[in-house]
């Protein structure tokens, strides 16, 4: 397609943290690769210390498109975005979680505002789209950190929880991310809207995972979103 349709946009770099996933992250290749795209696209694995046998199999997921980093112990999803963010030669950055909660058939919803020139960060919705709907508890802690984020950064986002979270990969400069967890979530927040950039939020699909079936993400980490969300609002 022409330069037109995509803004100027020419190769989508997307940023996979992978971390004891050897059940889910052949799927999630296979339906990364499956959507159709009208540019480029590189894919960038990160294991994250896994000990599961999920580092054999993403050695032989490699090739043209598919690069594979490794950590050598486990150090974090934020930690291992920071990474991918070090090795990304696109000029748009997406973040794909590995567990198969997010669907990359949501790809070109995401990328639509952005092409068309609406916006250069672009959020997908877990609340205002399709959904398996999650645990009441779960639900309400990631309204309570949207709610919050909204206070304090003056924005009415419904879901800064998200982990499909689409950048111009400009939006980068002069940020520094330091969080090595998933505290990554409000500390890009956080940032971007201090920089006075506006997020778009598209509706997504999503199928929650619970602990029983890999989830990672525990209360703990919802204390240290708040945590990061009032620190980052007043600590330059």
């Amino acid at each position: 397609m022409g330069e037109i349709e995509t803004g100027g946009y020419t190769k989508l770099s997307v940023i996979v943290p992978v971390f004891n996933e050897r059940n889910t992250v052949v799927e999630i290749m296979r339906r990364m690769r499956a959507v159709a795209l009208p540019i480029e696209r590189e894919i960038i694995l990160v294991d994250d210390g896994s000990s599961d046998g999920t580092r054999q199999v993403l050695e032989q997921l490699a090739d043209s498109t598919v690069r594979v980093v490794k950590h050598g112990e486990n150090r974090g999803k934020g930690a291992a975005i920071r990474t991918g963010l070090e090795q990304v030669t696109g000029d748009l950055v997406l973040i794909q979680d590995a567990d198969l909660e997010y669907d990359p058939e949501d790809w070109p919803k995401l990328l639509a505002p952005i092409f068309r020139g609406k916006a250069t960060v672009v959020y997908g919705s877990r609340f205002t789209g399709e959904r398996r709907n999650m645990l009441f508890l779960h639900w309400m802690g990631n309204r309570l950190l949207s709610l919050i984020t909204n206070v304090l950064y003056n924005t009415t986002l419904s879901d800064m929880e998200t982990c499909y979270k689409l950048f111009d990969r400009r939006v980068f400069d002069g940020i520094t991310i330091r969080s090595d967890r998933f505290d990554f979530e409000p500390e890009i927040t956080a940032k971007i809207l201090r920089k006075g950039i506006r997020i778009y939020e598209v509706p997504i699909s999503y199928t929650g995972r619970e602990f029983e079936e890999g989830k990672k993400i525990t209360w703990r980490d919802g204390f240290a979103a708040l945590y990061a969300l009032v620190k980052f609002r007043f600590v330059r």
